[in-house]
């Protein structure tokens, strides 16, 4: 299923969560893990005097330093890195996301994976010197799907048993179905397609009667139907479903009713269709409130 994992870390404990994730993948596909480390910002344009992420202090980098950092690194993963685990431990100077996506155009990863955040969003380096957010910037360029992982509840991955897919009718959700069916195949595993009906915006600022709403919802079911099920019946186990309410809510409550070990989604909704969206917001909160990893599927 991954043959090849960019794990992008801050080598602190923000980065826990998502590191258990990442070596569990990589020993139960015997994938190669790229362990990549931006270890700070420049000061100023291409100069090699950086604030470094972790101590926040100014360094001057050269040969000596990016290897001390490396050794660094390796010592923080030391006890995942037992036992010959295929891996590569790689150090970069910039942006986070800039350097992400270079490093991820040059190994050609199946899966990029990542924490929901850098740290202390009122300390950070990261935070303070950029626009936007490092997931929006990944997840809008990536060429393969992007692995969130939050929570330390979102920090175990096992044999998954069933995923849930949040769809909105969306091309971009077309691409992310691709990716869990073929997940779902791959390890056996039940799919639920939801779509969360958003009532707060459905009425053009109007109330909604309940019989509108379960009108949309039959409706929604309908496109589902058409959309999935005669792709969704070559697998064992799935289920459709329609729910009303606030989208985000509602995919973290199906997912977690459903005992998901997954949520894939399109990383931006059907409005976002130009060069410069940016992550969408259902997207960014179920990552930030879901109980199992978030998949970000882009292209």
């Amino acid at each position: 299923m991954f043959k090849k994992i960019l794990f992008a870390t801050s080598a602190t404990a923000a980065s826990d969560h998502a590191a258990r994730v990442a070596f569990n993948i990589a020993r139960k596909y015997n994938a190669h893990l790229d362990i990549f480390h931006v270890l700070g910002v420049p000061s100023r344009g291409y100069s090699q005097v950086i604030v470094d992420v972790k101590t926040k202090d100014r360094v001057d980098v050269d040969d000596d330093y990016i290897d001390w950092v490396r050794d660094e690194v390796k010592t923080y993963y030391s006890k995942y890195l037992e036992n010959g685990l295929d891996h590569e431990i790689s150090v970069a100077i910039g942006f986070p996301a800039r350097e992400i996506l270079r490093r991820a155009r040059d190994i050609e990863p199946d899966l990029i994976l990542l924490g929901g955040s850098t740290g202390d969003e009122d300390d950070s380096v990261y935070k303070k010197s950029m626009t936007g957010t490092t997931l929006q910037k990944i997840a809008r360029s990536a060429k393969c799907p992007v692995l969130v992982v939050n929570r330390p509840a979102a920090s175990f991955w096992g044999g998954l048993s069933n995923i849930t897919f949040g769809t909105d009718f969306s091309k971009a959700s077309d691409k992310a179905f691709d990716f869990a069916m073929t997940l779902a195949k791959t390890l056996d595993c039940e799919l639920h397609v939801f779509h969360a009906l958003d009532i707060t915006s459905a009425s053009g600022g109007r109330m909604l009667s309940q019989d509108d709403i379960e009108q949309k919802i039959r409706e929604s079911l309908r496109m589902i139907r058409a959309r999935y099920e005669s792709r969704l019946k070559t697998l064992k186990n799935y289920s459709m479903d329609v729910w009303e309410g606030i989208p985000f809510i509602e995919i973290v409550k199906y997912a977690r009713d459903n005992h998901s070990d997954l949520i894939v989604m399109a990383h931006h909704s059907r409005k976002a269709d130009t060069a410069d969206a940016i992550l969408g917001s259902n997207v960014e909160q179920v990552i930030v409130r879901a109980g199992c990893p978030v998949i970000s599927v882009n292209r």
